[in-house]
C-alpha cells in the first residue's frame, strides 16, 4: 500500500491524528536539535560567566563587613544558578510531552482503524481481505507514526537532560570555588585589620593612664594644704 493510497481510503479523524504527528514530530526534532546545541554550548560558558558575574560584585562587597559580604555572595551565586537551570530547562517540557502523548495518539489511530475494519465487515457480511486490508494497514501506519514521533523525542530529552546534569555541576564547582575565595578575602581582611585595632586599643589605654595621672595631683592639692 503506497502513499497515495493510504490517504484516500483514511477519513477526516485519521488525518487530523496524523498532520497533529507530523506537527509534533517537527516540534520535537527543532527543538531538540536546538535544546542540545544550547545546552552544550552552556556547558563551556557557565563557569566562566559566573565567576564574570561576582567579578562584577567585587566593588559592592568591598564595603561591606564580613557577614554581609557571605551573604551578598551566595545569594548572588543561588541567583545565577537558577537562572541557568531554567535556561537549560527551557524545550525539555516540549520533548517530554511529544515522547508521552505521541504513542497514545497513534494508538487511537489504530484503534480507529480497526474500528473501519470492523465497519466493514459488518457492512459486507464478509470477513475477507479486501474489506479488511486497508483499514488494518491504516492502523498499522498509525502505530508506525505514533512511535517514530516518540523516539526522537525521548532522546533528545534523556541527551539534554544529561547535559544539563554537566552544566549544574559546573556551576556548583564554581560556586564553590568562589565562596572559598570570599572567605579567603574575608580573613586576609580581618588579619589585616588587626594590628590596627591593636593598636587603636593601645593607645587608648595609654591616654586614659595619662588622664588618670594628670587628675591625681588636683586632688591632693587641697588636702595637701588643709593639713
Amino acid at each position: 500500500m503506497d502513499f497515495a493510497n493510504y490517504w484516500q481510503i483514511t477519513d477526516m479523524v485519521t488525518k487530523s491524528l496524523f498532520f497533529m504527528l507530523l506537527a509534533l514530530s517537527v516540534l520535537s526534532w527543532v527543538t531538540g536539535i536546538i535544546r542540545v546545541l544550547q545546552s552544550r554550548k552552556l556547558v563551556t560558558t557557565v563557569a566562566d560567566d559566573l565567576s564574570q558575574q561576582m567579578q562584577a560584585k567585587r566593588s559592592d562587597l568591598s564595603v561591606a563587613d564580613a557577614a554581609t559580604r557571605r551573604l551578598i555572595t551566595e545569594q548572588t551565586l543561588l541567583k545565577h544558578i537558577g537562572r541557568y537551570r531554567f535556561s537549560s530547562e527551557c524545550g525539555l517540557p516540549i520533548l517530554g510531552t511529544t515522547a508521552a502523548i505521541a504513542p497514545f495518539i497513534g494508538l487511537f489511530g489504530t484503534v480507529w482503524g480497526i474500528f473501519h475494519a470492523l465497519r466493514n465487515i459488518g457492512m459486507s457480511g464478509q470477513a475477507g481481505l479486501g474489506q479488511v486490508a486497508g483499514p488494518v494497514g491504516e492502523a498499522l501506519i498509525m502505530t508506525g507514526l505514533g512511535i517514530a514521533v516518540a523516539i526522537p523525542a525521548v532522546v533528545f530529552y534523556n541527551i539534554a537532560v544529561r547535559i544539563n546534569r554537566s552544566v549544574m555541576y559546573r556551576a556548583n564547582d564554581r560556586a564553590h570555588d568562589l565562596l572559598a575565595q570570599s572567605a579567603e578575602l574575608v580573613s586576609a581582611h580581618s588579619t589585616v585589620d588587626e594590628p590596627a585595632r591593636t593598636t587603636m586599643q593601645a593607645r587608648a589605654v595609654t591616654n586614659h593612664n595619662i588622664e588618670q595621672k594628670q587628675t591625681e595631683p588636683e586632688d591632693s592639692y587641697p588636702r595637701s594644704a588643709i593639713l
